[in-house]
């Protein structure tokens, strides 16, 4: 019996200590990178949190069902959004998309249908038409989508999103960038749940700074 009371102890303290290990402060250049020239937020007196993604990322959509209830549980001082990391072909096709059912404000009803689509049909969706006759079938007005995917505004946030990727320096995703100052993603941080625990850490220490 006592044996039993001591394995149970030491069992009890290891998993303790892992989470102690997991919870433990991130450090710049190991889980982080700091930026050596800081990103202005989008919405001032708000710490902010950008996701960087591709449609076409694996990594991107596996990480979706982690991130998207972290997301819905953040305080009201923390302003998260998507951006979408555009690096030629698909890429530019992917994200030109995503930023237009963003600005129709339908995003967040066919976000995962666009992931599914791409990930698991096997849909390329890199041409307007295509993007076009896909949303249809999810409830998007075609020819709005269309009209606003070739419109001067669109184009203009495809370079402000391809300069804000060059600015946080990214090389893959999904990448995370917290205040404009922190960089991090799944391999500097140890995976989905340790993205997460890197961003909790310089989101505490962003509003401590206050």
């Amino acid at each position: 019996m006592r044996k039993l009371i001591l394995s149970a102890a030491l069992v009890a303290a290891s998993v303790f200590g892992m989470a102690a290990v997991q919870a433990a402060e991130p450090v710049a250049g190991k889980e982080y990178i700091e930026l050596s020239n800081p990103v202005q937020v989008s919405v001032p007196g708000k710490i902010e949190v950008v996701e960087l993604f591709w449609y076409g990322c694996p990594h991107c959509y596996h990480f979706e069902p982690t991130i998207n209830p972290w997301v819905d549980k953040l305080p009201k001082d923390v302003n998260f959004k998507r951006v979408p990391a555009m690096f030629g072909g698909p890429w530019d096709a992917h994200g030109q998309m995503f930023l237009t059912l963003e600005a129709m404000g339908v995003e967040h009803n066919v976000h995962n249908a666009v992931f599914d689509a791409i990930q698991n049909k096997r849909m390329r969706l890199t041409k307007p038409e295509e993007m076009a006759e896909f949303l249809a079938t999810q409830g998007v007005d075609k020819d709005k989508f269309l009209a606003t995917f070739n419109s001067f505004a669109i184009k203009g946030q495809v370079n402000q999103a391809k300069e804000l990727a060059k600015k946080y320096e990214i090389t893959g995703v999904p990448s995370l960038v917290v205040n404009g100052k922190y960089r991090f993603d799944l391999g500097t941080a140890g995976g989905p749940e340790g993205v997460l625990n890197v961003a909790d850490q310089l989101i505490a220490k962003e509003r401590a700074a206050k």
